[in-house]
């Protein structure tokens, strides 16, 4: 026989609710260090539930992203190779289950989650994957139904509702009188493939080509990221949410949604001249390249599916809903962004994560902290939708959930490279509500 520790879990609540607490979660990689976020949500008294918006695991093998990080603390990828069958999958999912902090956290709180790609693989999209290659990995649906059955082997999650299938992972979770969260599902049922810069860029040679680029390409209304049955399940819960009278309306979501289009890092000063030179790194390079042009920071976002976040935003005015509060993982750095539809009309706030051990891109890119805080700053000074981020830190946000205001607290860890799970709140932001509004005040 064998005893598992004992854990602890609460239903949904009904009626009167004066406050709800939420561990807004993203991209746990194993091969990068330890899960001292999860360990500090276990032992947050204001937590009630977590909500983890994906890349819970990561697939690649021990020789891939990370493998020196891996080698220096003992946490090399297990299977140590890409992982690509059930077996594969189930072993990572076993792995990852080991770290204390994980254990922790699972046992102190409910838990909520979508997936991002790593759950299967990096980007995929409906009919394949970027780092799927069919000639020496086999087919990819095969691939993509073993990382799903083992996700809901291994995560506290129910199997689909009758006449569903794995691929359809969304659900609509009612909190009382005081929210309504939906979690969204854009990797498998509906995503059009990722737009590749190495594809496209070298025909952006002046500012024509690139409006032609962001029109015909970026702005293809035939690439989805929403299946008209999570449409329509989106409708219902926003409208009975408004029709209940409820205050917030929250999204479980994979990746950014706020608009960034990178900004001109280097005639802003945030980043020497050289890095738009041949000879710079390639992540410095790539950086530099997509702000002289002004393009998507990422294509895998909704910034890569414009027409589709325009759909989803029609979606939620139509049911009554300008004042939803997005809560955002997978781009391993903090955010508090507003947001706003093509007519400049006010959706609601977006609150995005760090990753729990994934490193920031700006620092993983090789710049030093103090470039990488600069890049910070030039984004919040350029962009109209983002009010504040920090690339420098892994932890996590608080959401505390009131009647009338909510605050969202951003909790960093001071390391993930050892067992420690000392924590400081680099910011805090109040969102308060008007009739049909959500506002930082």
């Amino acid at each position: 026989a064998e005893a598992s520790p004992v854990g602890r879990t609460q239903a949904l609540p009904t009626g009167a609710l004066d406050r709800l607490g939420v561990a807004l979660v993203s991209c746990s990689n194993y091969a990068f260090g330890y899960f001292n976020a999860y360990a500090a949500i276990a032992k947050d008294p204001a937590i009630d539930f977590v909500l983890h918006t994906g890349d819970y695991i990561y697939e690649y093998g021990a020789n891939g992203w990370g493998k020196e990080t891996a080698a220096a603390l003992g946490r090399r990828h297990d299977p140590p190779h890409e992982i690509i069958t059930l077996d594969d999958y189930r072993r990572r999912h076993a792995q990852y289950k080991t770290d204390k902090g994980a254990l922790a956290m699972h046992a102190a709180h409910p838990f909520v989650a979508c997936w991002d790609d790593h759950e299967s693989t990096n980007n995929p999209w409906k009919d394949g994957a970027q780092n799927h290659q069919p000639g020496t990995e086999g087919d990819w649906v095969t691939r993509r139904e073993a990382s799903l059955q083992a996700y809901y082997e291994w995560m506290p999650i129910r199997e689909p509702e009758t006449g569903m299938s794995r691929e359809e992972f969304w659900r609509t979770y009612k909190f009382g009188d005081l929210a309504t969260l939906i979690t969204l599902e854009t990797r498998h049922t509906a995503r059009g493939e990722q737009v590749d810069y190495l594809k496209y860029g070298p025909a952006i040679q002046d500012d024509i080509s690139r409006d032609a680029f962001m029109i015909d390409v970026i702005g293809d209304p035939g690439r989805k990221m929403l299946s008209p049955n999570m449409e329509a399940a989106i409708t219902d819960g926003l409208s009975q949410s408004v029709a209940d009278g409820q205050p917030w309306r929250l999204i479980g979501n994979a990746s950014p949604i706020a608009r960034m289009l990178t900004p001109d890092f280097v005639n802003l000063g945030a980043i020497p001249e050289q890095d738009l030179e041949a000879g710079a790194s390639p992540g410095k390079y790539a950086l530099s390249w997509k702000g002289k042009w002004n393009l998507p920071f990422y294509t895998d976002t909704w910034d890569g599916y414009p027409v589709a976040r325009e759909n989803f935003y029609d979606l939620c005015r139509k049911a009554g809903a300008r004042d939803i509060l997005v809560l955002t993982g997978d781009s391993h750095s903090f955010w508090a962004n507003q947001l706003f539809d093509e007519a400049g009309r006010s959706m609601g706030l977006e609150l995005g994560t760090a990753g729990v051990s994934s490193p920031g891109d700006f620092v993983e890119t090789g710049w030093g902290p103090e470039i990488a805080e600069t890049l910070d700053r030039s984004f919040e000074q350029a962009l109209d939708e983002v009010r504040w981020t920090d690339n420098l830190h892994q932890g996590y946000v608080r959401v505390v959930l009131e009647q009338n205001q909510a605050i969202a607290d951003f909790v960093a860890v001071n390391t993930v490279l050892a067992v420690d799970i000392r924590t400081t709140v680099i910011r805090s932001e109040t969102i308060a509500r008007s009739i049909d509004r959500i506002v930082y005040r």
